[in-house]
């Protein structure tokens, strides 16, 4: 038995919304074929999906173990990984100056691992105005709105820190 029976219950389950129902369909699947990188992957996904990241870095860092050379099974650790440093991140944000930069540098790493992350960019821009970094929190809210130029947050918090940015100066 290889564990494809499983895998079709598993993505009907998901078909219905019954997530759970689909994790234990993975999960049976792994317990007849614990070496098949894909099998992991796909429930560090529905993982993810369920708002479990530790549970779906843990999966998506045995698929990579399992297929260093698959490309998706990598992209999908680092974003998960990243995804894990902003939720850490945040915990910092209000937090006395010190403790700022280290939601800066969290999130610094975050950008490493998911070039692609919006969340990452604004929270950076956030921490820098936190700092008085002004100059530093547009250079992220411009990378974000990038990705997303119709980013209506970040829009107005580009507005927000360049006239922050121009009081600051002429202080």
């Amino acid at each position: 038995m290889d564990g494809e029976e499983q895998i079709k219950k598993a993505y009907e389950s998901i078909l219905m919304h019954d997530f759970e129902q689909a994790v234990e369909w993975f999960e049976q699947a792994i317990a007849i074929a614990p070496d098949n990188a894909a099998y992991h992957y796909k429930l560090s996904i529905t993982y993810a999906r369920s708002n479990k990241l530790n549970k779906a870095i843990e999966h998506a860092k045995e698929a990579v173990k399992l297929e260093p050379d698959e490309e998706h099974y990598r992209f999908h650790f680092q974003h998960l990984q990243a995804k894990e440093l902003i939720q850490q991140a945040q915990n910092f944000i209000d937090e006395p100056e010190e403790r700022s930069w280290m939601a800066v540098t969290l999130l610094r790493e975050a950008i490493k691992l998911d070039s692609l992350s919006s969340d990452a960019f604004l929270l950076l821009g956030l921490a820098y105005s936190r700092l008085k970094e002004y100059s530093q929190a547009i250079r992220a809210i411009k990378e974000l709105l990038i990705l997303d130029p119709q980013h209506e947050i970040g829009n107005q918090l580009l507005t927000e820190y360049q006239l922050m940015l121009r009081q600051y100066m002429n202080s």
